[in-house]
This record gives C-alpha cells, sequence and structure tokens, in this order.
C-alpha cells in the first residue's frame, strides 16, 4: 500500500502549505465485508485518511441519512436496488465552503460496477467546475469500472483524474499504510 499511495501523490500533489485547498471526501462501510470479515473501519475510510495526512486536506464523510444493512449479502442486495433505480439517497451535512476548494479527494466502494449512488447525490449537490477531482476506490477485483468516466459526466467542467483503486483486504492491512506523509515532487 505504501508504494501505491506514494506512487498516487508523489510529484504530483504539494504539502498542505504550498497547496491549494483540498479536501477528502468519501463514502465507506463498516461491517460484514467480502475477503476482510466484519470491520470496525470501512476499507475506504482507511485510503481516505492515509491522503489527507498526506495531504493535510479537509475531510467530509458521506454518511447516508438511511444506513446500509450490516450484513454483506444484504448490503450489495439494496446497492442492486439503488443502482436499477438509479436511486438518489441522501446524505447528512454539508460543507458550507465547498467553493474554496480546488481539489477533491473522491473516495468510493466500487459496488457492481460502479459508485454508491449516494456518492451522485453527493456529486449532483455541488458544483465542481474548475475543480480538480483525483478520485479513488476500493474493490475486491473490479478495480475502478469506469467510475472515471461517470464523474466526468456528472461533473462538468472539472478536471477528472485516473482513479486509483486499492483492493479492500490491501487497505485493511495497516502494516502497509505509509507513515509519513508525502514530500512534494
Amino acid at each position: 500500500m505504501k508504494k501505491v499511495m506514494t506512487a498516487m501523490l508523489a510529484g504530483t500533489v504539494l504539502t498542505a502549505a504550498a497547496q491549494a485547498e483540498s479536501l477528502v471526501v468519501y463514502f465507506s462501510k463498516t461491517g460484514e465485508q467480502y475477503a476482510v470479515g466484519t470491520i470496525t473501519e470501512g476499507n475506504t475510510a482507511k485510503i481516505a485518511k492515509i491522503i489527507a495526512e498526506q495531504t493535510g486536506s479537509d475531510v467530509f464523510e458521506i454518511v447516508p441519512e438511511k444506513p446500509y444493512p450490516e450484513g454483506y449479502r444484504a448490503t450489495t442486495d439494496a446497492a442492486k436496488t439503488e443502482l436499477s433505480q438509479k436511486a438518489r439517497p441522501s446524505f447528512k451535512g454539508k460543507i458550507e465552503n465547498f467553493d474554496q476548494y480546488d481539489t477533491i479527494y473522491l473516495g468510493y466502494p466500487n459496488w457492481w460496477g460502479d459508485m454508491p449512488m449516494v456518492v451522485y447525490t453527493f456529486l449532483e449537490t455541488y458544483s465542481f467546475k474548475g475543480k480538480t477531482i483525483r478520485p479513488f476506490c476500493t474493490h475486491e477485483g473490479s478495480g475502478a469500472s469506469g467510475t472515471k468516466q461517470k464523474i466526468a459526466a456528472v461533473c462538468k467542467g472539472a478536471i477528472v483524474q485516473d482513479v486509483l483503486a486499492v483492493r479492500g483486504s490491501v487497505a485493511q492491512n495497516d502494516s502497509a499504510a505509509p507513515k509519513k506523509p508525502c514530500a512534494t515532487g
């Protein structure tokens, strides 16, 4: 994981003092997960915290108003239903000062070859025109599944960079996480 995160961040992200304002926005799920068992900190949350630490970014967690079920099968069933209905579940909280951020690190798990529908709700809530979006996702074999293009279609006028796709089983490996912030490249 350290090499993966360093490759994403080194040379392209400035330290917090020198870079424009950045924000890590993520949705993550705890409970029963494929390939990692029952977890108390979500796979995407772990990656989000590493990115925030290395970039000095502010953080906003997308928390659905209606939580997803704890069980893996029940969650995947709910996600499949939302996807087929193109649902837009509401989320808690809002970002009062969203305009101040130039770079958005957007994190999500890959569910059914797509972002969870609550992430679409978030993307459709704010204007991303002129912002750079640096997506990252967790998965167990599907990679990014074309989510870069899906983000670009929703976030007109944004620069959407390639998706960093990290296996959830790798994200859960604390010993692989970087221990020091990234330097300027």
